[in-house]
Order: C-alpha cells, then structure tokens, then sequence
C-alpha cells in the first residue's frame, strides 16, 4: 500500500472505528468500487462527522490487484458484527465518491445524510472530495457557541412578539442551523423561512417525512410569519451584516412560493427602509408567474433546488402537485429576462450526477436558460433508495466527478461554481 493511500476504516460493535491496513480505502460511485487517487482526497474537514453505517459491511481495495474486497469481520479480533463507515462532511465540500460498502439483507434506511467515502492515512481522515467553495461563513471555527448562547438569548427576548424570531431560537440552539447561527451573529447570510406548505413530496425531504420513514433533520415552521415579522429581521440584517443575504425557502419549511403574496409585501417593506444587500429565493421554482412578478418587486437572486436536468428523474424525486420541470425551467429564463441572479442548487451524488445522459442534460439547460452558477449540494440521502427512488438504470459507466467538474468548467467558462449564495451587492 503507497503512502498516498488510505487505509480502510470500519466501525467494531462496540461503535469504535479502526482502521484496516490490509486493505485501502474504496469509494463507490454507483454500484462501482474506485481506489481514489491522491488528486481526489482531501483532510477531512473540521466540523466534519463520522458515521457507522448500520447492516452494511465495509468494501476496500486489495492492494495487491487493485480489486474490490469486502470485509465480514473484525480483521484484529475475528468478531462479527462491524459495519461500514462514512463521512458526513461539513458545508462547502462535495463528495467525489460516497461509502463503499454492501448492504446485507433488511439493512435499515439510512437518514438523510450525505456519505462521502473516508479513509485512514499518516494519522488523520481524509475523504474523497473537494473544497467547492472558499467562503468561510459556515466553517466550524467560524462559531463560538458561547457567545451564540448569548446574542441568541439576547434577541429572543427583545423580540417575544415576532414568532419567526422566536422560530430562528429553535432551529438555533436546537439545531444548530448555520444560517440562523449566523443571523443571531449578525453577519452574512440570514434565514426567512416562510411557508408550512409544499406543493412537492420530495423522496429526500429534510423537513417532513412519513412515518416509519426515515425522520426529519428538524421540525417545519408551522406558521406563517406576517411581511413586518420578516422585515424585523431582514432589515436590521441588511443594514448591518458584513456581505449581507436575508433568503426566504429553508430546510425547515415547505415551498416559499405558495406564499407568494407575502414575500412580496414583505420586499416591498424591506425596500422601502434600505437597498442594501442581497433578498434570494431558494426555491423549487414551481410557479413562474409569482417569481416573475417576485422579480419586478425587487427579488434579486433565486437558487433553484434540483436533484436532476432530465424531467423524469426531477419528476420521481420532486413527485410534483401540480407542476413539471417545464415551470422550473420557464422559472429560470423568467429571472434571467429581469437580468437577476440564478443559481441552480444542484444535488450531487456520484454515479448519477456525472452519469454522460445527466451531465448532456445539464448542458442543454445551461446553454437554454443560462444560470450565472452552480452550488454542489451533497445529496442528503441513502444512496441505494435513491436510485431505486428515481429508476436509475446508467447505460454508460459515470465520467467521475472531477471530469465532470472540468468539463464543465471548460464547455461554460462564465458559469460560476460555489456552495453559497453570494451577496450581489452590499
């Protein structure tokens, strides 16, 4: 084994995770197993987790033939019962290959994760994946979780009436949401969540699950904040933050369009008091004619969620009440047409996103619609479900991630690639 590969790690029964000399470290992209080469591995970064995969058994690479091997015991021990292992990595980093390994039978529903492929190697973990964006605004080290108590405590009672406030505490403290940490921080992007209602039932939702599924990461807001309770906090926001983005659409609410009403009164509010900084829509861009009208009030950026470029998987994972891809796409020529900022919140997961038929599809819709960037968004989803989720069958093995990226990069040289909102203007 070279000094520039990774050992296997797995997680014993007891929980522990070990590393395994006998064999490196594999990634899966697919249903392939991949040694990553040095060009593809980074340390894990900070704030990253680690994850034992419950009823799936790790898969490495046989040094000696470069084959996939998989590991049914504790190699030190002889027990039974060890599991695979992933990282969940820390905002701003998108996986180049997720966890190897092989699923055994009834193996439980995994949450809604990302899992990047880790391995061991001269006294640190190190993943196959990059750093997509340089923006340091939800780094780990970025938070002092004291004095997060304390500013966040602050707000909380100088604003008992506002409920969206008192909303942002909870998904805060409990959930130690970034956006809503760095709100109470008073510095950069701010969260407006606005919306109890969707009009998808997304395969891979964050914020409202079926029971017996998989939970949620949080709770949905369950109210819907009036314009001046958003303003409350939008303006300040605006007026103050270094680089300031307030954004309505979160991961603990439905699709903001459907109160497309309010998010218009509440532009209007913000605009009247300052035209400082960024106001974004994270959205499904379901509805064109409210981002059109959304636009002309003075909306200056949109990201667009998508898990795919081709209709028939968005249809299966987005599963849409009473729209297609045909709305999100007209969505997307509708914000261009009013000279606004586009990004496409594109989910990434190795072996379908750099499948040759997805990466052509992109390609036609950036060259139709024009975005100005792309966000590497990891999937936050087993693997496995989701493809057998959206039906994904490739004909023709993936181009492997950087490939993909380079590609890219080469065919739409003024496209942008990031993780984050950017802030248009201060």
């Amino acid at each position: 084994m070279g000094a520039n590969t990774p050992a296997l790690v797995f997680a014993n029964s007891q929980g522990e995770i070990i590393d395994y000399s006998g064999l490196t470290m594999a990634g899966a992209s697919g249903k392939g197993f991949h040694c990553p080469d040095h060009a593809e591995l980074i340390e894990l970064p900070p704030g990253s987790e680690l994850f034992a995969l419950p009823g799936r058994l790790p898969v490495g690479i046989e040094p000696e033939n470069g084959e996939p091997a998989l590991l049914d015991c504790d190699p030190h021990t002889g027990e039974s019962g060890i599991s695979a292992v992933a990282a969940f990595m820390a905002p701003a980093h998108t996986a180049i290959y997720t966890a190897a390994y092989q699923s055994q039978d009834k193996a439980p529903l995994l949450p809604l994760f990302a899992y990047t492929a880790v391995g061991w190697m001269n006294g640190k973990f190190w993943v196959a994946a990059f750093r997509s964006d340089q923006d340091s605004r939800q780094d780990a080290g970025e938070f002092d979780q004291d004095l997060i108590n304390k500013r966040t405590e602050k707000q909380l009672r100088r604003h008992q009436e506002n409920r969206l406030i008192q909303h942002l505490g909870t998904c805060c403290l409990t959930y130690g949401c970034p956006a809503a940490r760095n709100y109470f921080l008073g510095r950069w992007e701010a969260p407006l969540p606005s919306s109890s209602q969707c009009n998808a039932d997304c395969v891979g939702c964050i914020s409202l699950q079926p029971s017996g599924c998989c939970p949620s990461t949080q709770d949905r807001i369950r109210f819907t904040p009036t314009a001046r309770e958003i303003a409350e906090i939008a303006v300040p926001h605006l007026e103050n933050a270094p680089r300031p983005v307030v954004s309505f659409g979160q991961g603990c609410e439905g699709e903001p369009l459907l109160q497309a009403k309010i998010l218009e009164q509440s532009i209007q509010l913000i605009r009247q008091q300052t035209d400082k900084g960024t106001i974004n829509l994270n959205s499904n861009a379901s509805l064109p004619d409210a981002v059109e009208k959304l636009a002309a009030t003075g909306l200056d950026s949109i990201r667009v969620s998508m898990n795919s470029a081709r209709p028939e998987f968005h249809q299966r994972y987005y599963r849409p009440s009473g729209f297609s891809f045909a709305e999100v796409r007209r969505s997307i020529k509708v914000m261009k047409a009013a000279d606004k900022h586009v990004s496409l919140n594109y989910f990434i997961l190795p072996g379908f996103t750099d499948d040759p038929e997805e990466y052509d599809a992109l390609c036609e819709l950036i060259a139709a619609t024009g975005p100005d960037c792309i966000q590497l968004r990891n999937l936050n989803m087993d693997p496995e479900y989701y493809r057998k989720a959206v039906q994904h069958t490739p004909k023709n093995p993936p181009l492997g991630m950087l490939r993909w990226l380079e590609n890219l990069k080469e065919q739409f040289p003024a496209l942008q690639f990031g993780y984050f909102n950017p802030c248009l203007k201060k």
